[in-house]
C-alpha cells in the first residue's frame, strides 16, 4: 500500500517523533498512578473501592473513548484531535492534581481517561498512515520501545516524585508533571506535526446509536471488575452487571452489521474481524495487558506494603524492565517482518518465565535483597515484552487498509485497556481477599503479603499463558496451506 499522499515522505520521523511523545505521555500516566496509591489512601482516606476506580476509571474512560475519536481521525484532521485531547489531558491532570477528596480525583481520572482517548488513536493512525512495509515495522518497533521505556519508567517516576513532595502531597506530582508535559507537546504537534487529514472529505458518520450501544457494552463488561476490591464489603450482585453487558453486545454486533447493509459507516466494521492477523492479533495483545500492568501494580504494591520499602525504591524496580523491552522492541520491530508471529510466541515465553520467577522470589526469598531479584526477573519478562508489544502490533496492522488504520489501531487500544482494566481489578481483588481472609484487615505481617502477591500473581501468570496459547494457534495457523491471513 502506497504512503498516503497527505504526508510527504521526508517528514515520516519527524510525525513518528511527535505521535511516540503523546503515545509516551498518555501511557506514562498508566503506570506512575500505581506507586502512588498508599500515598493517595492515607492522604484522602480513600478507600479500597476508591482506589480501584482511581486506577480503573481512567481505563475505563479511554477505553469508552478510544474508538469513537478512532474513527473522527480517520475522516478528519489527526492533527485537530491531539491538539484537543493534549488541551484536556493537562487541564484534567491539573483537576487532579487539586482533588480535596477522592471523589474530585476520581471525576478528574474519568475526565483524563477521555482526553487519552481522544488523543492516543491518533499516535497509532498516524505511524500507520505515514509508513509501510518493512519501515512500518521498524516504526512500529521503535514504538514499542518508547511504550515499553514509558510503561516501566512509570512506577520510578511515580516513586521519585512521591519521595520529593512527601507522603501527603507528593502524589499530587504525579498529576501536576503532566501539565508542562503537555503544553510542550502541543507546541510541538503545532510546529512539527504535519497535516494528516483527508484530501477528499465527507460527511462524518459516527454511528451515534452505535457508540451509545458500545458504551453500555463496554460500561456494562467493566462494572463488576471496576467494583472488585477483595474487601468483605463487595456486593455480590455486582456480576448481574455481566447479563445486560452479553446482551448489550449482541444488540451492538446486530446494529453494526445492519447499519453496514444500509451502506452507512459502522463505528466498528465487523469486516475487521475477518482478517484472521488483525482478529488473533487484537486477541493476543488483550491477553498480554491483561497481565503486565497488573504485574506492575502488584509488585509496587507488595514492595511498599508488604515489605516495606520506600517508593522511589519500589518504582525503580521496574528501571530494568524499560530498558530490555527498549532494546528487544527495536531487535524484534526488526525481525517481524521476516519470522513473523514467531517472535511474538517467543516473547510470551520469556515473559511466562519472568512472571513465574517473580512469584516465587516473592514467596519464598529472605527481604534482603528482594528487591534486587525482582528487578532481575522483572528484566528477564522486559527482554521478552519487548518481542510482544511491536512486533504484535505491526502484525495485527498488516492487511488493514491504511483508511481504517486510526479505527483498527482504536480497537486494539480498546483491547489493551480492556485487559488491563480487568488484570488490575483481578490481580488486586484476589490481593486484597488473601488479605482480609487470613489477617481480617490490611494490617498484616509479611507472611499473609507474601501469600497474597503469590495468588495474584497466579493470575498474571495465566493471563500471559492465554496470550501464548493465542499466539501459537495463529503462528499454526499461518503455516497451513490454506492460510489466509488478508481480507475474506
Amino acid at each position: 500500500m502506497p504512503n498516503s499522499p497527505a504526508i510527504d515522505q521526508s517528514h515520516q520521523w519527524r510525525s513518528f517523533w511527535v505521535a511516540a511523545a503523546v503515545g509516551a505521555m498518555t501511557i506514562l500516566d498508566l503506570s506512575k498512578i500505581n506507586v502512588a496509591l498508599p500515598a493517595i489512601e492515607s492522604s484522602l482516606n480513600a478507600s479500597a473501592t476508591d482506589l480501584q476506580f482511581i486506577v480503573s476509571g481512567y481505563i475505563l474512560a479511554f477505553g469508552l473513548t478510544l474508538v469513537p475519536m478512532g474513527r473522527l481521525g480517520d475522516q478528519r484532521s489527526r492533527k485537530t484531535l491531539f491538539l484537543v485531547g493534549l488541551t484536556g489531558f493537562a487541564v484534567t491532570s491539573a483537576i487532579c492534581a487539586m482533588a480535596p477528596n477522592a471523589t474530585i480525583l476520581i471525576i478528574g481520572r474519568l475526565l483524563q481517561g477521555v482526553a487519552a482517548g481522544i488523543q492516543m488513536p491518533q499516535v497509532i493512525g498516524t505511524i500507520q498512515q505515514v509508513f509501510e512495509g518493512p519501515s512500518r515495522g521498524r516504526a512500529f518497533g521503535l514504538f514499542g520501545s518508547v511504550i515499553g521505556i514509558s510503561t516501566a519508567f512509570g512506577p520510578t517516576l511515580g516513586g521519585l516524585l512521591v519521595a520529593v513532595g512527601e507522603h501527603n502531597d507528593g502524589w499530587r506530582w504525579v498529576f501536576w508533571t503532566n501539565v508542562p508535559l503537555a503544553l510542550l507537546v502541543i507546541v510541538a504537534v503545532i510546529f512539527f506535526l504535519p497535516e494528516t487529514s483527508p484530501h477528499k472529505k465527507t460527511a462524518i458518520a459516527l454511528d451515534p446509536v452505535g457508540i451509545v450501544i458500545f458504551g453500555l457494552t463496554v460500561l456494562t463488561f467493566l462494572g463488576p471488575f471496576l467494583l472488585t476490591t477483595g474487601a468483605p464489603t463487595d456486593d455480590p450482585r455486582r456480576w448481574w452487571l455481566l447479563v445486560p453487558a452479553v446482551i448489550f453486545g449482541v444488540v451492538f454486533v446486530w446494529w453494526e452489521g445492519r447499519y453496514a447493509l444500509q451502506g452507512k459507516a459502522p463505528l466498528i466494521p465487523l469486516k475487521l474481524f475477518r482478517v484472521p492477523s488483525f482478529r488473533n492479533g487484537t486477541v493476543v495483545i488483550a491477553g498480554y495487558f491483561s497481565a503486565m500492568p497488573a504485574m506492575f501494580l502488584l509488585t509496587t504494591l507488595f514492595l511498599q506494603i508488604g515489605v516495606g520499602i520506600k517508593p522511589v525504591y519500589a518504582g525503580m524496580v521496574s528501571i530494568g524492565f524499560a530498558l530490555t523491552s527498549a532494546v528487544s522492541a527495536w531487535i524484534g520491530g526488526n525481525l517481524v517482518d521476516r519470522y513473523g508471529r514467531l517472535v511474538v510466541v517467543t516473547g510470551l515465553v520469556i515473559v511466562v518465565v519472568g512472571t513465574v520467577a517473580l512469584g516465587v522470589i516473592g514467596y519464598a526469598m529472605p527481604v534482603h535483597g528482594i528487591e534486587w531479584a525482582m528487578a532481575g526477573a522483572l528484566a528477564l519478562a522486559g527482554f521478552g515484552g519487548g518481542f510482544v508489544v511491536a512486533p504484535n502490533q505491526a502484525l495485527t496492522l498488516s492487511h488493514v487498509p491504511i483508511a481504517d488504520g486510526g479505527l483498527a489501531g482504536s480497537v486494539g487500544q480498546l483491547g489493551q485497556r480492556v485487559g488491563t482494566a480487568i488484570g488490575s481489578a483481578v490481580g488486586l481483588s484476589l490481593f486484597y481477599a488473601t488479605i482480609y481472609h487470613e489477617a481480617g484487615s490490611t494490617n498484616a505481617q509479611l507472611p499473609v503479603f507474601r501469600d497474597a502477591y503469590v495468588v495474584s500473581m497466579a493470575a498474571v501468570v495465566v493471563f500471559a499463558v492465554a496470550a501464548l496459547v493465542m499466539a501459537i494457534l495463529d503462528m499454526r495457523a499461518r503455516h497451513l496451506p490454506n492460510a489466509r491471513t488478508g481480507d475474506e
